[in-house]
């Protein structure tokens, strides 16, 4: 935690923060002194006097007491909040840096959670930190101090006191510690199903598996709960047990006071200081002991955002980015890739080039590797064999932001993001213009029904483009990449919810579209109808490359080729 602090938490609130709470610590230790002076020489003696002008010193440093303790709530918010948004912000700009085999591996549910409820328990110990942490050890020192100044034979009582504190505590910490510590994986878990269950809740409805989808959560959500359940009632048995220490501390205090009282040896006044410091004493002794209680949960919060930040990405960036060539090219070199833990390569031995105005249609069964293909273009994974390069360039000679700024991509699953329809067009290229929209709507087919909606290119657009049809998010989402000026333009099977006549008018649109003719145009399809015009069509079996021609050209000699458009011509597909 301390790792996380540093560079994040400002040194001269957490500097004003331990300032107020000393001073609130010794406005606090200030208060039974005085109560001891107005018993034994105000109410013993009937000094009314003294009574007023002692009275006043006490109201004078409670009010202190409250001033600074409000002060020191305050700035350890600050200090702690500000830590939470930094640490939030932080994880965001790291997270975004990813490759998407760090995605893979940690999941998208453990990174809501640990951006979330993991910054919040961190957050959380930090404010105790900044309010008891220092604030116990202190006052318990200096209330033991204190209160052996009144009485160094009532002083022995702790001997019992505290140990007794000690061991209830610590068999506490000994079982809920590592209970805390599951709460998190728990959370996951709970999050991991949940954020399923939201996403797929058309296909779970479709299946009808709602019953095996609540049973899934009820699992998940009882698991985590009988942990809850266990670890707080541990930690509620600590409260009435140290309690009653506490009472029975406070019961042989009276006892033996009294009889040193009886024996001249103390004054009633000081009897009642010292039962004040030994309630500030175990009080402080019990704040300490909760808070090493709630350390190894956000220690382990702190451990799992450490492994966030200080993961490296597999994808490294040069020190500078090369020079693109003006010309658009793609060229494959005898490319292999193999996914992380996969006993097979996904890819293997494919190689073609393209030049600016040309089209390369990619088409395969289902696992064929269409999509790791379209992948490694804009380097979400890198190329484990081989090479590839974009406008002259291997592709890892770029920074990946340069090189993304050359690529426009429509991924497979149509994506819109909250706000208006023009917010989203804009997304790849702020700086373009409403003609430039339009234009881009007009090519993507899309103007006609976006000029039907009331606020047109400021109609709104809601999570994930919920209240639009599944063809129309994918025409705004082509229309979308068409705005972005890029040298390569990407569809990844992004006409697959479109009609036969929307496609074939897209595809015209495209063709004689100016800036795609100055471009490369990748295809992915399912369809035959799709790639039939492409310069190139690559035909992918099992990860490899089994034929690459034109239509006609693999019509002719190509056996998959020849097999998908006889499955297609079957079901009346062409």
């Amino acid at each position: 935690m301390i790792k996380l602090s540093k560079g994040r938490m400002s040194a001269w609130i957490v500097a004003l923060s331990v300032l107020f709470m000393i001073i609130q610590v010794y406005t606090m230790l200030r208060l039974p002194d005085l109560t001891s002076d107005l018993i034994n020489n105000g109410v013993a003696r009937g000094n009314i006097t003294y009574i007023y002008h002692t009275g006043a010193w006490m109201a004078f440093y409670s009010l202190l007491s409250v001033l600074f303790g409000v002060a020191n709530t305050y700035t350890s918010s600050v200090a702690s909040q500000k830590l939470g948004m930094r640490l939030r912000r932080d994880i965001y700009d790291k997270v975004m840096g990813y490759s998407n085999e760090e995605f893979d591996k940690i999941g998208t549910s453990s990174l809501i959670t640990r951006t979330s409820n993991d910054v919040v328990q961190i957050q959380n110990v930090v404010m105790m930190f900044l309010r008891l942490m220092i604030m116990s050890p202190i006052m318990l020192i200096a209330a033991s101090v204190l209160a052996y100044g009144k009485s160094a034979r009532l002083t022995e009582i702790f001997l019992v006191a505290i140990p007794v504190l000690i061991l209830i505590i610590g068999v506490a910490m000994y079982y809920a510690v590592p209970l805390f510590k599951a709460m998190q994986k728990k959370t996951d878990r709970i999050n991991l199903v949940f954020r399923e269950g939201l996403t797929g809740v058309r296909v779970i409805r479709a299946f009808g598996r709602d019953q095996f989808e609540q049973d899934r959560f009820k699992e998940a959500n009882q698991d985590f709960t009988q942990n809850a359940v266990k670890v707080f009632s541990i930690m509620s048995v600590i409260f009435p047990l140290v309690t009653l220490v506490m009472s029975g501390t406070n019961v042989g205090i009276t006892w033996f006071g009294g009889h040193l009282i009886a024996d001249q040896a103390m004054q009633v006044g000081d009897l009642v200081a010292f039962m004040t410091y030994a309630m500030q004493v175990l009080l402080s002794f019990m704040m300490l002991a909760m808070i090493f209680v709630m350390v190894p949960r956000a220690q382990a919060s702190a451990d799992r955002i450490n492994e966030l930040l200080q993961a490296q990405s597999t994808i490294k960036d040069p020190a500078a980015s090369a020079s693109a060539s003006q010309t658009a090219s793609l060229v494959f070199k005898n490319v292999g890739f193999k996914y992380t833990g996969a006993e097979d390569p996904a890819l293997s031995g494919v190689t073609f080039s393209a030049k600016s105005g040309q089209t390369v249609a990619i088409i395969g069964g289902t696992g064929s590797g269409k999509s790791t293909l379209i992948n490694l273009i804009p380097r979400f994974y890198d190329v484990t064999t081989g090479s590839i390069q974009v406008n002259s360039q291997n592709i890892s000679d770029y920074k990946q932001e340069n090189l993304r700024d050359l690529i426009a991509l429509t991924p497979q699953k149509a994506i819109l993001f909250t706000g208006t329809i023009r917010e989203n067009l804009k997304y790849g290229n702020p700086q373009a213009t409403d003609m430039e929209l339009w234009h881009a709507l007009d090519v993507a087919q899309a103007s006609d029904f976006v000029k039907e909606l009331v606020d047109g290119l400021d109609a709104h657009v809601e999570q994930g483009g919920d209240n639009f049809s599944g063809g129309q998010k994918q025409r705004l989402a082509i229309a979308r990449a068409l705005v972005k000026k890029a040298a390569i333009y990407i569809f990844d099977d992004s006409f697959s919810a479109l009609d036969f006549k929307t496609d074939a008018k897209l595809r015209a649109a495209l063709k004689t579209d100016p800036e795609i003719q100055k471009a490369v145009v990748v295809i992915v399809a399912q369809r035959i109808s799709t790639v039939v015009d492409a310069d190139t069509i690559l035909v992918l079996e099992d990860g490899r490359m089994t034929g690459a021609g034109t239509h006609a050209e693999l019509k002719k000699s190509n056996q998959a080729y020849q097999e998908i458009i006889d499955s297609q011509i079957r079901k009346g597909d062409q």
